[in-house]
């Protein structure tokens, strides 16, 4: 299995949640609404999920193993942060050429 895209579909500058994402595995499975959310020591990613009658939260879609979800983890938060260096990196060269 390979993630083959990663899109940072929104991202947000205040708050915990600190953007949304889908992902392709193997150029024919997405999967969308992905969190990244900042917790308490670190950023992580939040599945897909819904919100039971109860109030309890399920996950749609998630990976099985421990393996799996830190290796998805660490690409969609690596992308995540290539994105926010992307956006400052763009912020800066408009404030130095005055647009």
């Amino acid at each position: 299995m390979n993630i083959t895209q990663i899109k940072i579909r929104k991202m947000f500058s205040s708050g915990k949640l600190k953007a949304v994402v889908s992902i392709t595995i193997d150029d024919c499975f997405a999967i969308h609404d992905i969190k990244i959310v900042e917790g308490k020591t670190r950023l992580f990613a939040a599945m897909p999920s819904r919100t039971d009658s109860n109030g309890v939260f399920h996950n749609i879609v998630h990976p099985i193993n421990s393996e799996l979800r830190k290796e998805l983890e660490d690409k969609i938060i690596m992308a995540y942060k290539r994105a926010c260096l992307e956006t400052e990196n763009a912020s800066l060269k408009s404030e130095k050429s005055g647009i």
